[in-house]
C-alpha cells in the first residue's frame, strides 16, 4: 500500500508541536512513526492565530514566521504526504489588497477582487432572492463597510473579519493560481478547498453547491492536476449532495460518518450506519473529529428544499437527531452544550462542538470502536490530533475565548502529549492505525453485515487477496474483536481493548 491509502493526521502547527519542525519531530518520533503516512497540516499562513485560527489569512501564500518557512513544508514532504488548506472563498479582512479597498473604494485596483452585494445583485435584490442564500450561520451574508467615500454592503459568508472573492475575477483567478503554484512548489500533493461549497454566488440561487460551484471545482481540480496536486472537497451538506460531488472530484469528505457512528454506539441500532456504508462514495476521507465541530446536517433532511418542493429525508430522522444531539451534551456533561449554537460565538447551525472522546463518555472501549469502525470503512482515514491523544474537552480555553470550537483545540504541552502517548487506548489507537497501514487487505471494498447489534466489515486485499481483516462491533456494548489471515501465515486475532503492536506484519493481543 502507498502512502496515499494511509491513515493521516490532522493537526495544527503550533498546538501539537510548537510550530512546523516539532510537528515532523512528532510525526517521526518512534511509536507515531509508522502509525501515519500522512498529514493534513491546518493553516499556517500569515496570521496563525486571527479572528478564525489561520483561516484568515492575510497572506495566503506566505508561512507564519513563528511557525517556520515554506522549507520546513518541504522537509515534511519527505517523509509524508502533505496536505494543506486552500482558502478559495475569502481573505481577512486585514489583507493589504482589501485595506487599499477599504482606502479608495472603486478606485483601488483591488476592487474587482471582492464580492459586495451589489456587485452579485447590480440590479438590485427582492426580499425572495436574498431570503434564498444559504448561510451556515443566522442572518444575511453581509457586513455594512465603508469603501472610498460609499457605504457598502460587502459580502462576508462566515464573519466580517472574512471578506469573500470573486472568483469569476481576473483578480481572483490569479490569486489562487499563485496559492496553488507556491504550495505545490512546497512538495505539497493535497489541498483541500475550504468552504467551497459557498464560493461561488449566482443571483436567483442559494449562492450554495449550485451548478456554477461544479465548474468551479471541476476547473479548479484540473489546474491542480496539472501540478501534481489531488483536490479534497470540503462541504458540510445533505447526504446525497455528497454523493453527487463525488462523482465530480477526487475525494469528499465523509461527514456523515461521525454522527452515523456514534447513533449506532449510542443506541446499539447500526441499521443507518449499514445503509451508509453501503452507499456511500468510495472516494472519501473518512473523518471521526476534525477542527470543527461533530456534523449534525450530514444526517438531517435536505435544508435546501424549495417551498412547494417534497421533502428530502436524511439518513436519520429528525427524533434520532435530538436524541444524538442530547446525548452527547449527557455525556459531556453538557459541555458541548455550552459550546454549541447561541451558548457560543462562531455559531454554526449544523455543527456540535465537543471532542470525540468526551463525545463517547470518555468510555476506551466504546472509543477504540468507533475508530476501528473508521480505519475499516473504505477511504483515506484521517485522525485528527486531539482524538489522536484522546482529548477531553477543554473547557478552560473555551472560557477564556468564547469560541465553541476551542473546546476541541487544546494546546498540548510536551509533558501532556508525553503522557497521554502512554496511556493504553492512545497504545492502542496508533496500533490500529499502523495495522490499517501495513495489512494488505485495506486496497479493497468493504463487506459489511449486521447481526442483531453486531456490526461486521470484512476488508479482502486486491493485490494480496489471501489478505484477509475481519471487525466485529457489538454497537450494545461496544466490545470489539479483529480477526486477520495472510495465506501461509495463518489467522490471529485479538480484542480491541487489548489491541498492542508486534511487528510489522501485524499485531497481536496481550
Amino acid at each position: 500500500m502507498g502512502t496515499a491509502d494511509q491513515v493521516q493526521l490532522i493537526a495544527y502547527a503550533d498546538r501539537l508541536g510548537g510550530d512546523l519542525r516539532g510537528l515532523a519531530r512528532f510525526l517521526r518520533r518512534g511509536e507515531v512513526a509508522e502509525s501515519f503516512g500522512g498529514v493534513h497540516v491546518l493553516p499556517f499562513y500569515t496570521p496563525f492565530d486571527g479572528a478564525d485560527a489561520g483561516f484568515d489569512p492575510v497572506d495566503h501564500t506566505a508561512v507564519d514566521p513563528r511557525l517556520g518557512t515554506w522549507d520546513d513544508v518541504r522537509d515534511l514532504s519527505r517523509t509524508h504526504d502533505v496536505m494543506v488548506d486552500l482558502i478559495v472563498n475569502h481573505v481577512s479582512a486585514d489583507s493589504a489588497a482589501f485595506r487599499d479597498v477599504v482606502a479608495h473604494g472603486d478606485a483601488s485596483p483591488w476592487a474587482p477582487m471582492f464580492l459586495t452585494m451589489s456587485s452579485v445583485f447590480p440590479d438590485g435584490a427582492r426580499e425572495e432572492e436574498l431570503a434564498r442564500i444559504y448561510r451556515p450561520r443566522p442572518g444575511l451574508p453581509f457586513t455594512a463597510l465603508r469603501l472610498g467615500d460609499a457605504l457598502r454592503y460587502v459580502w462576508t459568508t462566515f464573519t466580517p473579519q472574512q471578506i469573500d472573492i470573486d472568483l469569476s475575477s481576473e483578480l481572483g483567478q490569479d490569486y489562487l493560481t499563485s496559492i496553488l503554484d507556491t504550495v505545490a512548489a512546497a512538495g505539497v500533493r493535497q489541498v483541500r478547498l475550504d468552504a467551497v461549497g459557498y464560493a461561488v454566488k449566482t443571483p436567483g440561487s442559494t449562492c450554495f453547491m449550485t451548478p456554477e460551484t461544479f465548474a468551479f471545482i471541476a476547473d479548479f481540480a484540473a489546474r491542480a492536476r496539472e501540478r501534481g496536486v489531488d483536490v479534497l472537497v470540503e462541504v458540510h451538506s445533505y447526504y446525497r449532495r455528497q454523493i453527487e460531488i463525488a462523482r465530480e472530484v477526487d475525494l469528499v469528505y465523509d461527514f456523515a460518518l461521525p454522527p452515523l457512528v456514534l447513533h449506532a454506539l449510542y443506541t446499539g441500532d447500526g441499521a443507518a450506519l449499514l445503509d451508509w456504508l453501503r452507499e456511500r462514495p468510495r472516494n472519501a476521507v473518512t473523518v471521526l473529529d476534525t477542527h470543527d465541530g461533530i456534523g449534525v446536517i450530514d444526517v438531517g433532511p435536505d435544508q435546501t428544499v424549495e417551498p412547494g418542493e417534497p421533502e428530502r429525508p436524511g439518513l436519520l430522522d429528525p427524533a434520532q437527531i435530538d436524541a444524538l444531539v442530547e446525548g452527547i451534551h449527557e455525556r459531556t456533561g453538557g459541555a458541548s452544550a455550552a459550546a454549541t449554537g447561541a451558548a457560543a460565538s462562531n455559531l454554526d447551525l449544523y455543527q456540535v462542538n465537543s471532542t470525540f472522546y468526551d463525545a463517547l463518555g470518555r468510555d476506551d472501549a466504546r472509543y477504540l470502536a468507533a475508530r476501528a469502525l473508521q480505519l475499516f470503512t473504505p477511504g483515506i482515514p484521517q485522525v485528527y490530533y486531539v482524538g489522536l491523544l484522546a482529548g477531553e474537552n477543554d473547557v478552560e480555553l473555551l472560557q477564556r475565548t468564547g469560541v465553541g470550537r476551542d473546546i476541541n483545540r487544546h494546546h498540548y504541552t510536551a509533558e501532556e502529549i508525553d503522557a497521554a502517548l502512554e496511556t493504553p487506548v492512545v497504545r492502542r489507537m496508533l496500533a490500529l492505525c499502523r495495522f490499517r497501514n501495513t495489512f494488505p487487505a485495506f486496497d479493497g471494498d468493504v463487506d459489511a453485515t449486521l447481526d442483531g447489534t453486531v456490526l461486521s466489515m470484512e476488508r479482502r486485499g486486491v493485490e494480496v487477496p489471501d489478505a484477509v481483516a475481519v471487525l466485529e462491533v457489538d454497537l450494545a456494548s461496544g466490545a470489539g474483536t479483529l480477526t486477520w489471515s495472510s495465506g501461509a501465515r495463518g489467522e490471529a486475532s485479538a480484542d480491541l481493548a487489548a489491541f498492542a503492536p508486534d511487528d510489522l506484519g501485524g499485531p497481536v493481543g496481550h
